[in-house]
């Protein structure tokens, strides 16, 4: 059984289109290159009109592109963005946002508590335990070790 499937998949093999590895890239280079440029250009902005510091403008930088990014989530052209892009559209912070409130909108027919609220941190959970986890480990090392990070 395991021979047929094996001679199955040499014979479809020549039959498979191939994927446009180049082009792909390309996309996701110049969409995720895009997003980030969005963002420097945010953080240029709160730096000029608020006079803030490039330290004191990186969490409003941050906070706006969330914004952007579920806006255009729920308007339904962020999923649009990424089916053209792949990965390109997954740029950390803009690509967490776009799956906690693809998660929100999917439920929301369930309510708002046990719909919205309970799906939409369920991605989001993982990663902050994760985040919080991780950041106490490295921390315990540096305190007994004196490591310098």
């Amino acid at each position: 059984m395991a021979k047929m499937k094996e001679d199955y998949k040499n014979q479809i093999k020549n039959y498979q289109p191939k994927p446009p590895y180049l082009l792909n890239c390309l996309k996701a280079f110049l969409v995720g290159g895009f997003i980030c440029l969005c963002g420097q250009g945010i953080q240029n902005f709160y730096m000029n009109v608020f006079d803030f510091s490039q330290k004191d403008a990186g969490n409003p930088t941050a906070g706006t592109l969330i914004l952007i990014s579920a806006l255009l989530t729920g308007f339904g052209i962020y999923d649009k963005l990424g089916q053209f892009a792949g990965a390109g559209s997954a740029v950390p912070i803009t690509g967490f946002a776009n799956s906690m409130t693809s998660a929100a909108i999917e439920h929301r027919s369930e309510g708002i508590v046990l719909g919205v609220a309970t799906n939409m941190f369920k991605l989001a959970g993982s990663v902050i335990v994760f985040g919080v986890v991780a950041a106490y480990v490295v921390g315990i090392i540096r305190y007994f070790y004196g490591l310098s990070f």
